[in-house]
């Protein structure tokens, strides 16, 4: 491209310095043809004011004094003629003598008494012309002098010009063709070599690329300010304004999905939760011969796959259950089946009847004070978990909680992350689960483990933030954070106390107040 563009620049260049040189010659021509006839006319009312001209038109030349007179005069000022002509339009001067008493065949231009200029085809050839009228010593019109300068003088003068024109343009063409070259070298810098059929193929590629991929992508300069964004993009962080151009910071609220994308948190993969999707976002810096250019934000749409690692890592959970129960009862069926080999069938019979009792116990307790049949599921299956891993899981006695199905997703969620993260803590787990008369549900876990340092209260629920070993395919760090974003979308709080024995407490509102 800049090559093309130097060769265009050059073009041009030449072409309006030729211009230029041509219309400035043609209006120096013009200038001097001025100046010749000014300096005509001048010698023209020189000669006309001479007293010697004056008396002899007037009174007669017995002496030959006009020819004389106008002959000097020509030869000293360097006119091709001085012709003095009488009111019968004869000649009584001319460098050709021959000419002398001949009448001319124009009239006379002087009859309104006044000066006169133009181009005189003449004997001599064409001239530039000055004629001026002759007063005789009475004050009466008594003739004109016709003076003129023969234009290949003029063609002379503007000869010994053209040089110093044709060096000031020279010199001005050589600025301009060095100026080009400079600003060719500059855009090649700028556009890395580049064509001008490469652009058009890397934009019809950009394009073909930005809206065929299911993924978002993001461009931002090194101010920040969006240079790139495609359709995907837009629908993932809800990008509805125009984009293009405006900083970051304009477009999106302050919290972790900015700081990830303005690199101010920085890592691959990083997860992110938003009101609607879970985003894996990787930003990655663009540099290019040295430079940096800015970045480049891939945005990705992880909530289905997301969902259903934590479905599979739920369904796990269930499986260790079932698991240490299919263990727990492998155990006393072999007890059973001892005590019957042994002939004890009472005590076979009482251990059967204690066993019997005991789950029963455990089940109807939790049924009686937990209405919603999915809550009460959960719970059962969490201390059946809990069990396994030789923790303690209580439900106090004050916990009661109806049926609540407009609640069940958002207590599942929010006991489902607790209690989970509770057992991985603690040896005892502790579950406070009222909702009182008005429909305003309560919820506390506590644990007796490490607890929460007072520093981390703060970042507990930003979603990324884990204490936790990785495990599998499985995202850590977003428990919590989606506890806090289902119970903020209905209405409620969370909070945690820090210290040894971590305890959290969600606080959701009756479910005509809830806000979406």
């Amino acid at each position: 491209m800049s090559t093309q563009i130097l060769v265009s620049q050059l073009t041009i260049l030449v072409a309006t310095v030729l211009v230029g040189f041509a219309l400035f010659a043609h209006e120096e021509r013009g200038h001097l043809d001025r100046q010749y006839r000014d300096r005509a006319l001048a010698i023209a009312w020189t000669v006309a004011g001479i007293p010697t001209i004056r008396e002899a038109m007037e009174y007669g030349d017995s002496a030959n004094a006009v020819q004389s007179t106008a002959e000097r005069i020509r030869a000293n000022s360097g006119a091709a003629y001085i012709v003095v002509i009488d009111m019968d339009r004869v000649r009584h001067s001319h460098p050709n003598p021959a000419l002398i008493g001949q009448q001319i065949e124009e009239p006379l231009a002087v009859l309104d008494g006044k000066g006169h200029t133009g181009v005189d085809p003449g004997s001599l050839g064409p001239s530039a012309n000055g004629k001026a009228p002759i007063y005789g010593p009475s004050g009466n019109l008594v003739g004109e002098v016709s003076a003129g300068i023969l234009e290949r003088d003029v063609d002379t003068a503007l000869a010994h010009e053209r040089p110093v024109f044709a060096l000031y343009f020279g010199i001005a063409l050589a600025l301009g063709i060095l100026a080009a070259y400079l600003l060719a070298r500059r855009l090649k810098r700028t556009t890395f070599g580049l064509e001008l059929h490469e652009f058009a193929t890397l934009l019809q590629e950009r394009e073909a690329m930005l809206h065929g991929i299911r993924e978002g992508v993001l461009g931002v300069d090194e101010a920040g300010r969006v240079t790139v964004v495609n359709d995907e993009a837009r629908r993932l962080l809800g990008l509805h304004t125009i984009a293009l151009g405006r900083p970051l910071a304009e477009l999106l609220p302050a919290g972790r999905l900015r700081d990830v994308l303005t690199g101010t948190l920085g890592g691959p993969d990083e997860t992110v939760l938003t009101d609607e999707y879970c985003l894996v976002v990787n930003r990655m810096p663009v540099c290019l011969q040295g430079r940096r250019l800015g970045a480049v934000v891939t945005v990705r749409d992880r909530t289905e796959l997301v969902g259903v690692l934590r479905e599979l890592d739920s369904v796990r959970g269930l499986t260790d259950a079932l698991r240490a129960q299919q263990h727990e009862f492998a155990n006393r069926i072999h007890t059973l089946a001892g005590l019957i080999e042994l002939g004890d069938q009472a005590q076979a019979l009482a251990f059967i009847t204690e066993l019997s009792a005991r789950q029963d116990t455990d089940a109807r307790s939790i049924r009686e004070r937990i209405g919603n049949p999915l809550v009460a599921a959960l719970l059962l299956a969490k201390q059946a978990v809990a069990a396994e891993r030789g923790v303690t899981l209580e439900l106090t006695a004050e916990s009661v909680l109806g049926e609540a199905p407009d609640r069940s997703r958002v207590l599942l969620t929010v006991l489902g992350n607790l209690l989970d993260n509770a057992i991985d803590a603690g040896r005892a787990v502790q579950l406070h689960l009222v909702e009182d008369p008005v429909g305003g549900i309560t919820v506390r876990v506590s644990d007796d483990g490490p607890g929460i340092a007072p520093d981390a209260a703060a970042r507990v629920f930003q979603d990324g933030y884990t204490t936790k070993q990785p495990r599998g395919p499985l995202r850590r760090g977003l428990g919590l954070a989606l506890v806090q974003r289902v119970v903020t979308q209905a209405g409620g709080t969370v909070r945690v106390r820090p210290g040894p024995g971590a305890q959290f407490t969600v606080l959701l509102p009756p479910a005509e107040v809830t806000v979406g």
